[in-house]
């Protein structure tokens, strides 16, 4: 990657406002690596890079999410500077090329979680202020508290953004030299960028899954385990499980409506029909 135009800059100021305010605001998850980072990826020239750099990231992130006042690392500031140093690095357009990338990001991540847990503290003063407006019905009063702190929110998550991208790019083509040197260490970060991905997983098992599940869950690991070994199925492997699983959750949905419908009528069953 070249040197940072004030273009590039200013856009990805304006990803990074936007993202903020719509983690906790908007509501519409455009803040999800997902998204994000391809579209730092095309703001830094390399738009395959960023998708594949924000389908990994996403895993790692899929089962991050707030309990209570606690905020896990955070997905936009982290999936930026993953996404602008494979970019710095030059890395390959795969999951494994990009390892090394989620591994340096994640301290980008964590310190992104302080800036959330800092304007939250911030924005808590002034609750009593809301309260008042709520009691005097002053909607206008609740608006514009709403809008300092996604203005807030998102200058900070923009501000910190562009510092990373020119410090993240020098970073970057430090680190590349460093490859050169001490391979062993690159090695390092990508197997743990490669392992968060699963991490991620198991925070969303530990949350989701229960005892009923497990049937599913080994089906499906041994239906993408059939698909992937053979030929014809193995580039399709995802979306048939997906298509299976969707299947089973329509069959599972409509029965269940069946039961309630039924139950909802009256009809119990009884000595006439056996049950």
């Amino acid at each position: 990657m070249g040197e940072i135009t004030i273009i590039q800059a200013i856009l990805v100021f304006v990803v990074a406002f936007i993202m903020g305010i719509d983690q906790f605001s908007f509501l519409e998850s455009l803040y999800q690596p997902i998204f994000t980072c391809p579209l730092i990826g095309a703001i830094l020239g390399n738009f395959e890079l960023g998708v594949v750099v924000g389908g990994s990231y996403q895993l790692v992130q899929i089962g991050s999410m707030p309990i209570g006042g606690a905020q896990p690392p955070n997905a936009i500031i982290g999936g930026i500077m993953a996404t602008v140093f494979a970019v710095s690095l030059n890395m390959e357009p795969t999951p494994e090329g990009v390892g090394a990338a989620l591994g340096l990001a994640i301290p980008f991540a964590v310190f992104g979680q302080y800036v959330v847990t800092l304007t939250f503290t911030i924005m808590s003063g002034m609750m009593a202020k809301a309260d008042k407006c709520a009691e005097n019905a002053d909607v206008k009063g609740i608006r514009n508290i709403n809008f300092i702190e996604m203005a807030l929110l998102g200058t900070l998550f923009g501000v910190i953004s562009v510092a990373g991208l020119y410090g993240g790019t020098l970073l970057g083509e430090t680190l590349q030299n460093f490859a050169f040197e001490y391979s062993w260490v690159m090695a390092g970060l990508d197997a743990a960028g490669g392992a968060m991905k699963f991490v991620g997983f198991a925070i969303l098992m530990k949350v989701m899954m229960s005892n009923e599940m497990w049937g599913f869950l080994l089906a499906g690991f041994a239906m993408a385990l059939l698909c992937s070994a053979n030929d014809s199925t193995s580039g399709a492997t995802l979306l048939l499980c997906a298509f299976v699983g969707a299947a089973i959750a329509i069959y599972d949905f409509s029965m269940n409506t069946k039961i309630k419908a039924n139950a909802g009528a009256g009809n119990m069953g009884g000595d006439s029909d056996g049950i």
